[in-house]
This record gives C-alpha cells, sequence and structure tokens, in this order.
C-alpha cells in the first residue's frame, strides 16, 4: 500500500538580472526572510547618500569660518564698489559748487554756498546709508541662498534614497512572489498526490468491501 506525500519543503524564491541574483527570499527555521544583493556600485552609492544626508542634516544651519570670510569678501568688495560710485556722483557736484562760488562770492564762507553744500552732504549721506541697507539685505540674501542650496541638495538626496530604496523593495517583493508561487505550485502538487493516493488505494478497498457486503 502506497503511503501519502510529505509536506512539501519551503520553495525559495530569488530574481536574477544579467546572471547575478539581485534578491533572495528564505525561510530559517520558522522564521522567513527578503534580502537584496547590493552591488559593490550600489554600496559606494548608498553609503554616499546616507553620509551625506547625515552631513547635510547635522550642518543645515551651521556657516564655517570660510564661507563667512566668503561672504565678507563679497560684501567688502560691493561697499568698494558702492562708495566709488557715490563718490563719483556728489565729489564733481561738491566742486562744481565750490567753484561756481568762488568766482562769484570770492570766498566760501557765505549762507548760498552753506545751504547747497548742507544738500549735497544729506544727499550723500542718504545714498550712504541706503547703500549699508542694502548691504545689510545682500548679506541676508547670500545666508537664503546658501540654506536653500543646503536644501536642494537634501531633496536631491533624499528622492535618490527613496528610488533606491523603491527599486530594493521592487526586487524583494519580486523574489517573495516568486517563493510564494513555487509554494502554492508544491501545495497544489501535494493535494493532487493525496488525491491520487485516495482513488489509487482508500476507493479500491472501499469497492471491495462493498462487494463483499452485498453476499452476506
Amino acid at each position: 500500500m502506497g503511503k501519502k506525500s510529505k509536506a512539501p519543503s519551503y520553495s525559495s524564491g530569488s530574481v536574477v538580472v544579467n546572471g547575478r541574483t539581485v534578491a533572495t527570499s528564505n525561510k530559517s527555521g520558522n522564521n522567513i526572510s527578503t534580502h537584496y544583493n547590493m552591488s559593490d556600485a550600489e554600496k559606494n552609492i548608498f553609503n554616499s547618500i546616507q553620509q551625506g544626508m547625515n552631513s547635510g542634516l547635522t550642518n543645515l544651519f551651521n556657516i564655517s569660518d570660510t564661507e563667512r570670510k566668503q561672504w565678507d569678501n563679497q560684501l567688502n568688495a560691493l561697499k568698494e564698489q558702492g562708495i566709488e560710485n557715490i563718490n563719483s556722483i556728489y565729489s564733481p557736484m561738491e566742486n562744481s559748487l565750490k567753484n561756481d562760488i568762488a568766482s562769484r562770492f570770492g570766498n566760501l564762507d557765505n549762507s548760498v554756498f552753506l545751504d547747497k553744500l548742507n544738500a549735497i552732504t544729506n544727499n550723500k549721506a542718504k545714498a550712504v546709508a541706503s547703500l549699508s541697507n542694502n548691504l545689510a539685505a545682500t548679506q541676508n540674501d547670500l545666508y537664503t541662498e546658501e540654506l536653500n542650496n543646503r536644501m536642494n541638495t537634501l531633496t536631491f538626496l533624499n528622492n535618490i534614497n527613496t528610488a533606491l530604496n523603491n527599486n530594493i523593495l521592487n526586487y524583494t517583493n519580486a523574489a517573495a512572489a516568486n517563493s510564494a508561487a513555487g509554494n502554492s505550485y508544491n501545495q497544489a502538487m501535494m493535494q493532487q498526490n493525496s488525491s491520487n493516493w485516495f482513488n489509487d488505494y482508500v476507493k479500491p478497498i472501499a469497492s471491495t468491501a462493498s462487494t463483499i457486503a452485498s453476499f452476506i
């Protein structure tokens, strides 16, 4: 008499790409695990992304001395250029006023000269104040631009990290699906073998018993 088929063994699953096994699904004891096998290139990319994100988040709002020095150099250059532009506008006006007053009155000690000179001086002071405000705004812009660049870099790294993780998940899911398909096949074969065993051995015995019973 034949015996019932034993329970099927667990069917592992894998995904192979270009001859390399990239993902596997296996059972060890009562634990089922799915693994993704990174290539050396992927490991380098993955590690670089993690290091970049960690460093970027840690130093997101930190400004180094080197960066501050670069900004100071930019601001000083803008300041010197601005002062040069202001002087190029107001110095000729002052000289022209002096020459005009001297030619008309012979000296600069008069109310006409002082009034006009004060007007020029006030306008020049306003231009210098405006320059200072612009430099302060530029300093804020430099910080904002740097922060935006860092945020954009973190976003870029996060997008790559997400794409890499999604790729890993797709392959591991495929390996698990292959394993599930193999186990479904094994289960179906076991059920078929059980059915064959029943038809081959149990049914003939039942039929014989029924025949014997009919003669009693």
